[in-house]
């Protein structure tokens, strides 16, 4: 709108007819309704005619909630002058950042030794690397500074390591390599540990999922509930085929019924519709992690929840005003976990990757696993990839932040692709483009040297051991 009133009054001052109380009435006129646009317009309408700038692909779904990321109360304290508070950073991502054992932490960068380090980058302040608001700057995983920033403080690498020496200046992060904040599938002791394995496993499984885990043990009854025990209000009408397919489920058989889910026993109380809160009562690490994702992060700072129609990536036109909370991928009252681990997902993603998906070799053993001549575990869902499974304290259960392997999508390789794959051959496919577009139906064209590389570093390692052992 800005842009259109800024044409009108250009075309309006070059005039040569307007006098000049037209010209400051049409000054004063354009301010008032510029201003008064963004009071009287819907929120999600004025808050993003106030962006400075387009919002990078990790954060654009909360930009109408700039509280997120802004403290109004601060002044300006930030890199160029931004008042983004750092700890709205570590609010989201501390966590995350300390289950990936963070190679870079600020901590590190406090040690006096690091002062000169500090000169060339403020490692202390995410926002040194990761600015909102300049997408011409942004590259991927939001970084806003030039990609070769690890020469800057490595530049000497090729001095201990002669296999770096012929490398790009900004090749450090490429797929396979490095990753500034999270090496779990990258160190070098993984790679050697994983050197020689073949590119297809013998035994290619997924880990179990676990009950308990799924479970916070809230209800768990010494039988399965019948439906007579459904306990809905007798004033409201329940199909016998909603009754049926209750009965059959995890829920019936753990002693939810229809009250713990839509409410009490009267009608003042009851529900139609089933609040995420209720899911997290027995749910509450799938609905934590669900909520750090971006299908849910909206509804972890309070706006209502992401529609496709919100995506940036290409969605079925006729899903566009799905509301993504619990019950997108968990419909009914049959809660099919077969249904979200695939065609949830595929009614909404019209992508390359997405579309690619039923004609790749990783959907021919999701069928034959579902049609009961595979395997259990041996098939390969959407949600195989991008809902890991997790180990915790009570078991194993499914991180519902498809995000969380995402970018880097190296992550991936040890949380995912090792359950079937050799590393390499993992690495290789994730790093490129190609493989990814056809949801890697098609063998990797390059072979990352990493894994090799870490092998012939602890070999050279071994071998000078030896030669030192054996001098008289």
């Amino acid at each position: 709108m800005s842009i259109q009133i800024r044409s009108i009054w250009n075309a309006f001052r070059q005039s040569p007819h307007a006098p000049k109380w037209l010209t400051w009435a049409a000054i004063n006129l354009s301010i008032a309704v510029y201003f008064g646009f963004g009071l009287v317009a819907p929120a999600s309408i004025s808050s993003t005619a106030w962006l400075p700038g387009e919002t990078t692909h990790g954060h654009y779904q909360i930009e109408l909630d700039c509280n997120a990321c802004h403290d109004p109360g601060r002044s300006a304290d930030g890199p160029s002058g931004s008042d983004v508070m750092q700890d709205a950073c570590i609010r989201c991502h501390g966590e995350q950042l300390d289950l990936a054992k963070d190679t870079h932490p600020a901590k590190k960068f406090r040690d006096p030794t690091n002062a000169e380090r500090l000169a060339v980058l403020d490692a202390q302040n995410c926002l040194s690397c990761h600015q909102e608001h300049v997408p011409e700057q942004t590259l991927t995983m939001g970084l806003t500074m030039p990609a070769d920033y690890c020469w800057h403080c490595h530049q000497e690498v090729a001095d201990s390591r002669p296999s770096h020496r012929d490398m790009a200046y900004d090749s450090c992060a490429t797929a396979g390599c490095h990753n500034y904040h999270d090496n779990r599938a990258l160190y070098e002791k993984y790679l050697d540990d994983h050197h020689g394995q073949p590119d297809h496993l013998e035994l290619a499984s997924l880990p179990r999922r676990s009950t308990a885990a799924s479970l916070s043990g809230v209800f768990r009854p010494d039988r399965p509930l019948g439906i007579d025990e459904a306990d809905h209000p007798p004033a409201e009408a329940v199909d016998q085929r909603v009754l049926d397919d209750w009965a059959t489920t995890a829920h019936a058989l753990a002693g939810v019924n229809c009250t713990h889910c839509h409410g009490g026993k009267d009608d003042s109380q009851w529900s139609e519709t089933v609040a995420m809160e209720s899911c997290q009562r027995c749910h509450a690490d799938q609905v934590a992690s669900f909520q750090t994702g971006k299908h849910g992060m909206r509804l972890a700072v309070g706006l209502p929840a992401m529609t496709p129609d919100q995506a940036r990536l290409p969605m079925h036109a006729g899903q566009a005003h799905a509301k993504l909370d619990c019950n997108a991928c968990h419909p009914g009252h049959r809660f099919d976990t077969q249904f979200a681990a695939a065609e949830a997902c595929l009614q909404c993603h019209a992508d390359d990757h997405s579309l690619a998906y039923r004609d790749s070799s990783h959907a021919t053993l999701w069928q034959d696993e579902l049609a009961g001549s595979g395997a259990v575990g041996s098939g390969v869902s959407c949600a195989t990839c991008h809902l890991p499974r997790i180990e915790g304290e009570t078991g194993i259960w499914v991180n519902h932040d498809q995000n969380a392997s995402l970018r880097p999508n190296e992550t991936m390789a040890r949380q995912v692709c090792t359950h079937c794959h050799g590393l390499e051959y993992s690495l290789s496919a994730l790093a490129d483009p190609r493989s990814i577009t056809s949801c890697f139906g098609d063998a990797p064209t390059e072979r990352i040297e990493s894994v090799q590389m870490a092998h012939e570093w602890f070999e050279q390692r071994r071998a000078k051991r030896e030669a030192r052992l054996q001098k008289p």
